[in-house]
């Protein structure tokens, strides 16, 4: 694992995974469809840009939710079949969306399922990614995963809307829907069961002796491998320390215009972080496993650091190249993924991964609204400096931890990992 990196071609290689990619993107892209039209939906018949923008947020917040509670469903039943599952059920929902008849308030409780359903997804499809990909292959996976998702969010509010446009909501619903029923299709079709492990007595988190066996048992026994392994929680951190550099794109309207830089600088501004998020991801596969694991803590330490100098509001094109570097700097992120789930007993991989989710949600949650009741009183790039001096130091704060952690020699996790932890400097 300290030899050369894996590349793209090795993660492709994996029939499996090829699948599991060409699903997930269709997932994106459905979910990204269904946000853009009940948005539009909304504004056509309030007329209110508020309620439109609160009703596309709201729908980020049953990720908290589900993550919490229902991404243990993945380590009690096959992935696959998870998977399948609440691919189905998020088109039966989407269906209903797009019967004209069904109010507003319908809809948005009904996408608002559909949200809650990606948590449990999402959990299965990290776990099982673990088990066709290990070692180097399985960061490069989830930087694959990411990139995917990134591309999906940058195509999703131009395209989304056109087509929505074009179509209408009811018909681009339909569409969604069938994202979805071809996804499961694809689940179904090219990957193995992928049982989880039944947990043994003596296993790391087995701490009463027995293995768990109901849902809140699951939910309970997933918390608590987080909880009692140091490193889980000090990457839980970094990647938590999204919260701070999340913060610029909350304030994006309001920044534009504080640099007096117009209604299309903010398409540039939100796209910033994206685009050097993939350019990030591009750049880190060309080192070394070893390497890339020790770049980690000061990669987490620059994404927040580098957006210092938005205080002094300077113009779109400054602004735009800070952003962009904090992107490419965020994309240590794949490396934390990496991490977090080859360091979890493969038994509770799902819910340790909904634990993950869910504290990221409320991290980016919390820090957007405070972000924008703070706007209310101060200027957006006096907010967004605080954030990210915030960031910068709770970014160090973990990087130490981590080192510390990193050296224990209690950490459970595959001898293809082991190699990158050791190390860490």
């Amino acid at each position: 694992m300290s030899g050369s990196p894996a590349t793209y071609r090795d993660v492709f290689a994996a029939t499996e995974f090829r699948w599991l990619w060409l699903a997930h993107a269709l997932s994106v892209i459905g979910d990204q469809l269904a946000r853009v039209a009940l948005t539009l939906l909304v504004f056509d018949r309030t007329e209110s840009a508020g309620l439109a923008a609160l009703t596309y947020a709201l729908t980020y917040l049953p990720d908290l939710v589900g993550g919490a509670t229902l991404a243990g469903l993945a380590d009690r039943y096959p992935r696959r079949d998870v998977m399948v599952v609440t691919d189905l059920a998020r088109a039966a929902l989407v269906v209903v969306m797009a019967v004209p008849v069904v109010p507003l308030a319908g809809q948005v409780a009904l996408l608002a399922l559909v949200q809650l359903l990606a948590a449990p997804f999402s959990a299965a499809r990290q776990a099982a990614l673990a088990d066709m990909l290990v070692g180097d292959r399985l960061t490069l996976g989830l930087g694959v995963i990411s990139i995917t998702y990134q591309a999906g969010l940058v195509a999703g509010f131009g395209a989304g809307a056109a087509l929505v446009a074009e179509l209408g909501t009811s018909t681009a619903l339909v569409i969604n829907a069938m994202t979805f029923v071809v996804s499961a299709a694809l689940i179904a079709y090219g990957l193995n069961a992928h049982r989880p492990r039944e947990s043994l007595p003596g296993d790391a988190d087995d701490l009463d002796g027995v293995p768990p066996g109901g849902q809140w048992q699951t939910i309970r026994a997933g918390w608590r491998v987080v909880a009692h392994d140091a490193r889980l929680r000090t990457l839980l951190a970094i990647a938590c320390c999204s919260g701070f550099y999340v913060v610029p794109e909350g304030l994006a309207v309001p920044y534009a215009g504080q640099i007096d830089a117009g209604t299309v600088a903010v398409g540039w501004l939100l796209a910033a972080n994206p685009v050097g998020t993939v350019i990030g991801m591009l750049l880190l596969r060309r080192f070394r496993p070893d390497r890339r694991l020790a770049l980690m803590g000061p990669l987490a330490i620059a994404t927040s650091a580098v957006l210092l100098p938005s205080g002094w509001a300077p113009g779109l094109a400054v602004s735009v190249v800070l952003w962009t570097l904090s992107g490419v700097f965020s994309a240590h992120d794949m490396i934390t993924q990496s991490a977090y789930v080859a360091s979890v007993p493969a038994h509770r991989r799902g819910q340790a991964v909904g634990v993950a989710i869910a504290a990221l949600r409320a991290a980016q949650g919390l820090a957007i609204v405070l972000a924008g009741i703070a706007a209310q009183f101060l200027a957006p790039s006096a907010i967004i400096a605080a954030a990210a001096a915030l960031g910068t130091v709770a970014a160090a704060v973990a990087t130490v931890r981590w080192r510390r952690a990193a050296s224990s020699p209690t950490l459970s996790i595959p001898p293809d990992e082991a190699d990158d932890l050791r190390a860490q400097p």
